[in-house]
């Protein structure tokens, strides 16, 4: 990030490309093959709110699945952009359910497109992607994917999943710095949706025109996030790929839950439908703890814990992902042990 780049530098176009073809392989994915990777400025909510202000027809509608608060971000950028949707919700702890999409699939022949989230972080619970894309594809909607904390932790399969549109963005599991989004998609569909972008700056085939056209983003690129991006990719390689970094995450997860019961401290979610991205607590009993000096204790100690967004349960979150490795998970398990302690809480 310390070298400057010019954004309209043949060197940094060709950066540029380069990537967007290194994000098609890491899903497996070729050009050749009608796939687009197309980076956006701004966080994964840029892009998640650019795929439905392009790709929703004038009289489109959305089946929202959610079960969290990425779930409700999707329904407030559809109100806002006044977008026909139904929301089909589940509990905070329970996966979205395919069976109730069937229903509603069957019942309303307005929708045209359904949305769903992967890893909801809101509790880090897996939804059952591969299910609501079958459902989709059966029924010849268009499939939007949320899987902003998942991509490149998680095997996707996009053509067992029947993934039309995938989002992710720069700084989750691939290890950039935020920047900048992306979205894959089938070239096809998105080149099929001329003349409905309801934004200038979110319109997702204006973007995919632009670079086709020079290379360039449309306006201003965020150049260093490119090239940490970059960087990031290489690294990505050399742990061994998505399968390499997924064994990291997932033994930081094994190490997090098993120090964390030791201490006393209970999981919010069963464990079968529990992701390895981030993992909710159930705030001690004890009436001498407080969220906010917990965060306090915590936080002085080196760590920088998540609250809790979720209504029906008090919860904290540990995230698992990043540059972190399982010395690091059993560190701040050893600060959340000496932060209780200090606290007088009893678990």
């Amino acid at each position: 990030m310390l070298h400057d780049s010019g954004s309209w530098h043949w060197e940094f176009n060709e950066k540029v490309a380069a990537i967007r073809d290194r994000i098609l392989g890491i899903a497996g994915l070729r050009r050749t093959d009608g796939w687009e990777a197309i980076p956006l400025q701004g966080s994964g909510t840029f892009g998640v709110e650019a795929v439905f202000q392009t790709i929703l027809p004038p009289q489109g509608k959305v089946a929202v699945m959610s079960n969290g608060a990425y779930g409700e971000r999707i329904v407030l950028m559809l109100q806002h952009a006044k977008i026909d949707h139904v929301v089909l919700r589940t509990l905070e702890d329970t996966p979205n359910d395919p069976d109730a999409l069937e229903v509603l699939l069957a019942k309303d022949p307005m929708i045209t497109h359904v949305a769903a989230i992967h890893c909801e972080t809101t509790t880090g619970i897996l939804n059952p992607i591969a299910a609501l894309g079958a459902m989709s594809r059966r029924f010849g909607k268009t499939y939007i994917v949320d899987a902003m904390s998942s991509f490149a932790a998680y095997p996707i399969d996009f053509e067992a999943c029947a993934i039309d549109y995938l989002i992710s963005s720069a700084n989750k599991c691939i290890e950039g710095v935020p920047g900048f989004s992306f979205v894959i998609c089938r070239r096809a569909n998105l080149l099929a949706t001329e003349g409905w972008a309801r934004s200038l700056s979110l319109d997702l085939l204006g973007q995919l025109k632009e670079f086709e056209k020079n290379g360039q983003f449309r306006y201003t690129p965020p150049t260093h996030s490119v090239l940490a991006f970059e960087q990031a990719l290489h690294e990505l390689d050399m742990e061994g790929g998505v399968l390499g970094r997924a064994a990291r995450y997932k033994r930081n997860h094994e190490v997090l839950l098993d120090g964390m019961k030791a201490l006393g401290f209970r999981s919010y979610l069963p464990e079968a439908v529990q992701s390895y991205i981030i993992t909710s607590f159930i705030f001690p009993a004890d009436p001498k703890f407080t969220f906010q000096e917990f965060y306090r204790q915590v936080s002085e100690k080196g760590y920088l814990l998540y609250p809790g967004k979720i209504s029906q349960a008090d919860t904290f979150r540990i995230g698992n992902i990043g540059r972190l490795f399982e010395s690091d998970m059993r560190s701040v398990v050893s600060a959340i042990g000496e932060a209780i302690g200090e606290m007088g809480v009893r678990i």
